[in-house]
């Protein structure tokens, strides 16, 4: 049960913060610096973001079931292990590691995925389009 809860919890500052790196090696093509810049530009959220669940979840140790407290505890626990360790150390050193393996995918599922955009940005700086591409006509259909 804990990990399902930290896992719903930690996933909303790892999509934050991989969309910021993804958006700025958009920009840049150049990992590093896209790690460095996506770290940097969600950090002080994520850590505000984790602070705030660990108070939370420190506040059940004041319920009397036991079963609470050993939740709050352990969510609190994990929550600042998470944010800390795995998302502030552990997920950008891999990242700087893997350089341009981070953003590899293969030909097949890049065919078949959507093209997403924040914001309504394409990744190369282009406005998203409105309508609907033909059939056949996806992002790497060759002329």
């Amino acid at each position: 049960m804990l990990f399902a809860v930290l896992f719903g919890l930690s996933m909303d500052y790892e999509v934050f913060l991989l969309t910021s790196v993804r958006q700025a090696y958009a920009r840049s093509r150049d990992n590093r610096s896209a790690v460095a810049e996506g770290l940097g530009s969600t950090g002080r959220v994520i850590t505000s973001a984790a602070l705030i669940m660990v108070a939370v979840f420190t506040a059940f140790i004041a319920y009397p079931d036991p079963l609470v407290k050993v939740f709050g505890v352990g969510l609190a626990v994990a929550v600042t292990v998470d944010a800390t360790l795995i998302r502030g150390f552990l997920v950008p050193a891999t990242m700087v590691l893997l350089d341009r393996l981070n953003w590899w995918i293969p030909r097949w599922l890049d065919r078949i995925l959507p093209n997403l955009s924040i914001e309504g940005h394409e990744e190369d700086g282009e406005p998203a389009k409105t309508e609907p591409e033909p059939a056949g006509a996806g992002r790497h259909a060759r002329p």
